[in-house]
């Protein structure tokens, strides 16, 4: 029950925070896609960025675990393209469908119907696809820590990576906010 609880109370808390970024608004993120604002892909990063160095020091401390999910070239790439699409056609990623319907937005209650259509079909053809997509380019579970040999390190490089992206969206994409109290 605890766990449950803990969830409920995540999940609350990141629709929340992601109403209060403004990504519950499809016209919020397209500007986001066109270049025009940054805040929501500063927000993202960031959102990365401290989570690596939460669950960092969860590990440290022996509270925090993480599950590395085996990589397929082409499933992933399909399945990116296939998000995107979906994002691009709907306006919502899957997280912020389920906060905008609860903020009571009924173009995602339609992105979210779409969403479990696209759930269904995936569900109903997934043994099909296993060998076709998944097999030939299977690459197993890889981690940037793998590849630099220390979790730390690899939390530093994300960090100093995010950093600067954040900086460079600052840069190129104007002060955040500008756009949405010009608009």
């Amino acid at each position: 029950m605890t766990m449950i609880l803990l969830g409920l109370f995540s999940g609350i808390a990141f629709g929340f925070v992601i109403q209060r970024i403004g990504a519950t608004n499809a016209g919020k993120l397209a500007r986001a896609h066109l270049m025009i604002e940054g805040d929501i892909p500063i927000f993202m990063l960031a959102t990365v960025a401290l989570s690596a160095v939460g669950l960092l020091g969860l590990s440290a401390v022996g509270v925090g675990r993480t599950v590395v999910i085996p990589t397929s070239i082409v499933a992933t790439g399909l399945a990116a393209v296939i998000f995107g699409i979906g994002w691009g056609l709907a306006g919502y990623c899957p997280g912020t469908t389920w906060a905008a319907v609860g903020e009571g937005r009924m173009d995602a209650v339609f992105a979210m119907l779409g969403g479990f259509a696209g759930a269904a079909v995936f569900a109903h053809f997934h043994e099909t696809l296993i060998p076709l997509l998944y097999d030939p380019t299977f690459v197993g579970g890889i981690t940037l820590a793998d590849w630099v040999g220390s979790r730390p390190l690899a939390v530093v490089i994300l960090l100093a990576v995010f950093s600067a992206c954040i900086w460079i969206i600052g840069k190129l994409w104007g002060r955040t906010g500008e756009a949405s109290r010009n608009a």
